[in-house]
């Protein structure tokens, strides 16, 4: 097994790892390279649905999506599919997945099935880094500050995408207060934790100066000397932190330039802590 560098921010691929014989001997070595490196992938992986599920596993509980109908049989295994002719696509805009549960997911697994010959890559960024580099006054105002995450409802997941399903859950919104610098409950680090997908408002703060300093956040954040891309091949996996990373799925579909074609992803997610 080889570890190549994704970028200098975070990401690794692994070489020459069949994750069919990923076993409570060897898993402790992968968990350290996610916990290092944050984001994790591999590729040429033909995992049956049954070994997708027993691996997520590994990490911790897997749970079903908050709005969105599972695979049957196995509810717990999103399959996000962007239609041929649909120009966008699941994942868009800087997000943590669910930051607006009370324990959002730990760990998330993404499967590719199909993908177009070109266009579609997903940017990670470290969230550890994030921090790190923010303006020291800026620390200082969001020190021990709460924000309000909010899941937008059903329709964020389902209306725009014609093949996504809803699991009956038609238009529940519900909304959870974090702490702005969350602790990362294996490695002790601090994690800058809002994104601009979920993250509505700071906690005690007036409204405009509350959105300011959001904007000012969400805008460090999206740097891309704190990111890396990763260009997907069909049976790649991508293991993330989604403790300590954001990503953006890129919908890059233009006429002649991938449009026309499916794009087809399995997704399977842990279920996490209460951030502190």
């Amino acid at each position: 097994m080889n570890v190549d560098l994704v970028s200098g921010a975070l990401g690794a691929e692994v070489i020459n790892f069949d994750l069919n014989y990923l076993n409570n001997k060897n898993f402790e070595e992968i968990n350290n390279l996610l916990l290092e490196h944050k984001v994790i992938f591999f590729r040429n992986q033909s995992l049956t649905l049954e070994k997708f599920i027993e691996i997520a596993s590994m990490f911790g509980p897997v749970e079903e999506h908050a709005y969105v109908k599972g695979i049957e049989k196995y509810p717990q295994i999103t399959r996000i599919i962007k239609a041929a002719n649909e120009k966008n696509q699941w994942g868009e805009g800087w997000h943590s997945d669910v930051s607006y549960d009370l324990t959002p997911s730990k760990v998330i697994m993404l499967k590719s099935l199909k993908i177009p010959p070109i266009g579609g890559d997903t940017v990670f960024s470290n969230m550890e880094l994030a921090l790190e580099t923010l303006d020291e006054d800026i620390k200082k105002i969001i020190q021990n500050k709460k924000a309000i995450h909010t899941s937008n409802g059903s329709k964020f997941f389902v209306e725009n995408y014609s093949k996504m399903e809803s699991n009956g859950k038609i238009g529940e919104q519900y909304s959870n207060e974090h702490p702005i610098i969350r602790t990362h409950p294996e490695t002790g680090k601090k994690i800058l934790y809002v994104n601009p997908t979920y993250t509505k408002k700071i906690v005690g703060l007036p409204d405009d100066e509350s959105s300011d300093l959001l904007n000012y956040i969400f805008k460090h954040q999206e740097r891309l000397d704190l990111s890396c891309r990763f260009k997907w091949t069909e049976n790649a996996i991508a293991i993330l932190d989604n403790r300590s990373t954001q990503h953006y799925a890129i919908a890059d579909f233009y006429p002649g330039r991938g449009l026309g074609h499916e794009r087809v992803m399995d997704r399977i997610s842990i279920v996490g802590d209460k951030p502190f």
